[in-house]
């Protein structure tokens, strides 16, 4: 059995300089006056393709509305949570911890940047509505639900709605798990949940475009970059692993969780 550890503990400088250049080479084409003519055009085109038939279609506006409330979030996450420590998907029964641990560190990154990253973008004014605060044709799910955005925290509408953070999440995880994905099926997979995942925002009008696809996107690259391709996400895992070991070990007597991966496998 190949039990090679998942990342490497050295600077991979190829990769690194791919995953800090994307996210400045997008970002400048945001702010480059014509980058930002087309990313408004495109932005407005499905904005409203995605959001009129709210007003109408009854199914459309209930799926939805499910998909934009804050609790659907928690379900969001535990798909992700269940599809990365899957043994023997994408990632294999005993890589499941270190990956897990990998991802977690991952993760932490992006909270860190996007909290830098929203701060300089105060900061330097490039911040703006959601387009259901700037179109008045614009079809809002709390006037349909009340009641929902009061008790469920429905999300239709922000006041600073760049950078995407919901977006982020849900692309550093697709590009994580892309990293090591072997299949094509799964990287359509993948991808396909992302996506969907991603688009309650855009259909209710919480988000633009721009804010997942150039936003959301730039923080992801730069966070995998940063943790995979350096010796972080390497030794920050393998310390992990190292130091929850017993606790793994007291999980192993449990009948309803020993015989999951990241439990019993390492």
């Amino acid at each position: 059995m190949d039990n090679q550890p998942l990342f490497q503990a050295r600077w991979r400088w190829g990769p690194l300089a791919a995953c800090t250049a994307l996210p400045i080479a997008l970002l400048c084409f945001w702010l480059w006056p014509f980058g930002q003519i087309l990313c408004l055009t495109f932005d407005e085109w499905l904005f409203h393709t995605l959001n009129a038939p709210l007003a109408d279609n009854t199914t459309w506006r209930l799926i939805w509305t499910v998909g934009s409330l804050r609790p659907f979030d928690i379900v969001v996450g535990l798909i992700m949570l269940a599809l990365l420590i899957r043994g023997d998907w994408v990632f294999r029964a005993f890589q499941v911890r270190e990956a897990f641990f990998g991802f977690l560190v991952t993760l932490l990154l992006l909270v860190v940047i996007r909290a830098l990253f929203s701060k300089w973008v105060d900061a330097m004014g490039w911040q703006h509505e959601s387009p259901s605060m700037q179109f008045d044709s614009a079809v809002h799910l709390s006037d349909y639900y009340p009641n929902l955005e009061k008790s469920w925290e429905l999300k239709d509408r922000s006041s600073k709605s760049f950078p995407g953070d919901h977006a982020s999440v849900l692309l550093i995880w697709a590009l994580f798990m892309s990293l090591f994905a072997r299949r094509s099926l799964h990287h359509v997979a993948i991808w396909a949940l992302a996506l969907l995942f991603m688009m309650p925002r855009l259909v209710a009008g919480a988000h633009w475009g721009q804010d997942d696809y150039i936003g959301g996107l730039l923080m992801a690259v730069l966070a995998l970059g940063w943790s995979c391709f350096t010796p972080l996400a390497a030794r920050a895992s393998a310390a992990l692993v190292r130091w929850t070991a017993p606790l793994f070990r007291g999980l192993q007597k449990l009948p309803l969780i020993r015989g999951m991966s990241i439990v019993n496998r390492v």
